[in-house]
């Protein structure tokens, strides 16, 4: 069971127990991504941000010593920008816990931003931003997401684009981490062999304002609807030997209650290597290596997306399968023993997954942050359990829809036209 309180600074904290365990996770999140970047210019700053805190601090004043230091604790360390959260990550033995909340409350309360480490590691996110568009499994999504939430602050790329990064200044970085960077704009999560000793260090090093002074309130997003009318294709032309798919439907925020549902759904659909669209298209008629399904959350909104690399010359015939697949699903609905397997293997991985610390922290960060209320591992299994046929069938009606169809595809294609007739829902 967790315990939830707050420091004087106002940062709220979650204490997970492990009591077996040797080591300790710290975890701490901020509701602040690239959603948040309402000005153009600044597109790629909280991703940049996230870069910036490992560049050195007036204690430990270049990446060197910092990353020396952690190194020499064995410290697992890491951190990532999503386009709701930020998020600052470290594993460590039990013994080093204070040696790694110094370093940590260090980088996001005393770095540097060095003018020029600044300009250097604009050239490492450039390249950073070439690699995805290099991988056109990555890229396929970035540009899914352009269309299924154009118009939208879920629109834009995390890493922003080469004339964004090349313009950012140290201003708009101060100016972003006073706006944002609130310990009350944020959680911090420790799990792993918590004892009486764990809340007197985190009073000692994270109970201070850092930055975040013109932090106002936490930005809430209320539940949309998307006002999509008609099915959408976008094809990028690039020369690969396999076409590079994203398809998908807008679906539910966090707050649904039908979420269990359709996270349900998509693991039946293309979740694992028992899935409909793994057995039909990648085992039965190997037109593809990958093929997969996800089901995508945000606080507002959400989606449903079908990800898949499809052998060039049987690309009609997959693209086909897959709106089969689809249709079957949406019209004749999910069979009770593939509900009950679906939820058993939920209730696997999740079990699984938790026994990590780094990732029973990031549970617990993610849901304190983004959904509304604050559930256990066991409490959210639970929600899954209690799903019945009705509802996912239900689920099924509600999101697979023609004129809510988003298709993406990266490759050495440019009839979109026949890709969206070949999609027949």
């Amino acid at each position: 069971m967790y315990q939830k309180l707050t420091l004087k600074n106002g940062l709220p904290v979650i204490l997970a127990p492990k009591k077996d365990s040797k080591a300790i996770a710290l975890f701490l999140i901020y509701k602040v991504g690239s959603r948040h970047e309402l000005r153009q210019n600044l597109y790629g700053i909280s991703h940049f941000i996230e870069h910036l805190m490992f560049k050195g601090t007036q204690k430990r004043p270049s990446t060197l010593i910092l990353s020396k230091e952690l190194d020499s604790i064995g410290a697992e360390f890491n951190a990532f920008t999503a386009k709701d959260h930020t998020a600052y990550h470290m594993k460590v033995n039990v013994g080093d816990f204070e040696v790694a909340c110094d370093i940590l409350s260090d980088m996001l309360n005393n770095s540097k931003f060095d003018k020029e480490e600044l300009e250097k590691e604009k050239g490492v996110i450039l390249e950073e931003i070439k690699m995805y568009e290099d991988q056109p499994i990555q890229y396929a999504e970035i540009l899914f997401e352009e269309s299924i939430f154009k118009g939208l602050d879920l629109e834009h790329n995390i890493a922003g684009t080469r004339k964004t990064v090349k313009a950012l200044t140290r201003q708009d970085i101060i100016g972003y981490l006073e706006k944002f960077y609130s310990p009350k704009n944020a959680a911090l999560i420790v799990s792993g062999k918590v004892d009486k000793n764990t809340l007197k260090v985190l009073n000692k090093y994270f109970n201070q304002q850092g930055f975040g002074h013109k932090f106002q309130k936490r930005i809430e997003h209320k539940p949309i609807s998307i006002k999509q009318k008609v099915a959408k294709a976008a094809l990028n032309y690039k020369a690969t030997n396999q076409a590079h798919i994203a398809l998908g439907f807008p679906a539910y925020p966090y707050s649904s209650p039908k979420l269990p549902a359709f996270q349900i759904l998509s693991i039946i659909l293309g979740g694992n290597m028992s899935s409909r669209l793994f057995i039909n298209v990648r085992e039965r008629e190997g037109l593809c290596y990958y093929i997969r399904s996800q089901a995508d959350i945000y606080e507002d909104t959400g989606d449903l997306l079908i990800r898949s690399g499809l052998d060039n010359d049987k690309l009609e015939k997959g693209l086909a399968l897959i709106a089969k697949e689809l249709r079957d699903i949406k019209d004749s609905g999910v069979t009770a023993e593939e509900l009950s397997k679906a939820k058993k293997f939920i209730k696997g991985r999740l079990t699984m997954q938790l026994e990590e610390l780094n990732d029973l922290a990031e549970f617990y960060g993610r849901e304190f942050i983004l959904a509304k209320k604050l559930l256990t591992p066991e409490q959210k299994i639970n929600e899954f359990l209690k799903v019945s046929l009705a509802q996912v069938n239900q689920v099924a009606k509600e999101v697979i829809l023609r004129d809510k169809m988003n298709f993406v595809m990266v490759g050495p294609n440019k009839n979109k036209e026949k890709y969206l007739k070949l999609l027949n829902l």
